[in-house]
């Protein structure tokens, strides 16, 4: 689905969860036989040769301690909330399985920061931390209306887009039970729409490797 430079080296891969068992086939194809271990993040497999790759559970899925267990708990159907803010656009939605079921997406403009020493900057930046607050206000009420009722089926809670926007979110009281459902995965989102909201259910379910070649 994607691949991306790792921090520290090695590379990040997002894999569709029924690909699983044919990627993991594939690595040992080029490096050997991996032995199995699980970690707290799911499973390292470490290969003859010195490569390695994390395979990280994906939200909402059982932890495994093998392979055959971690591909049919990233493959199962699983309810997933998903919450993606940025700026004055927020976009709400349940996922059942690989299907979104319930959604909201809702925008509100949010003035640009303007340049330093224009006129009437402090009136331009009350307003536009007014506008922000009242985007926020307008993301936690569909939150309340749409993700919170259905809380207590939810298997996590995924978000994206601006970590900042969607923590402001998260803060309401009321959302106390969504916030303890969250991954710690966030999604790298453009301003939600409803085809990001819908591309969203795949990143939320895909299973996230991290790949180490030999030195």
């Amino acid at each position: 689905m994607g691949t991306r430079a790792a921090a520290g080296g090695g590379r990040w891969i997002d894999v569709e969860p029924r690909r699983v068992a044919r990627w993991v086939e594939g690595f040992a194809g080029r490096h050997g036989a991996p032995t199995v271990t699980d970690r707290a993040y799911g499973l390292l497999l470490d290969a003859p040769d010195g490569a390695t790759a994390e395979l990280h559970t994906p939200p909402g899925a059982p932890a495994t301690v093998d392979l055959p267990g971690f591909v049919a708990a990233a493959t199962s159907p699983r309810r997933l909330g998903l919450l993606l803010a940025r700026k004055g656009a927020v976009a709400v939605g349940v996922a059942d399985g690989t299907e979104l079921t319930v959604f909201k997406v809702d925008t509100r403009y949010v003035q640009g920061r303007t340049a330093a020493g224009g006129w009437s900057q402090q009136r331009f930046a009350r307003r536009r931390d007014n506008q922000a607050k009242a985007a926020t206000g307008d993301a936690v009420d569909l939150a309340v209306r749409l993700l919170l009722p259905a809380a207590g089926t939810l298997a996590a809670l995924v978000c994206g887009g601006d970590r900042r926007a969607v923590d402001a979110v998260l803060a309401d009281r009321r959302l106390a039970p969504l916030a303890g459902l969250r991954s710690e995965r966030l999604l790298d989102v453009p301003e939600p729409r409803h085809a990001v909201l819908v591309a969203a259910v795949a990143a939320a379910r895909a299973v996230h490797v991290l790949v180490r070649d030999p030195v």
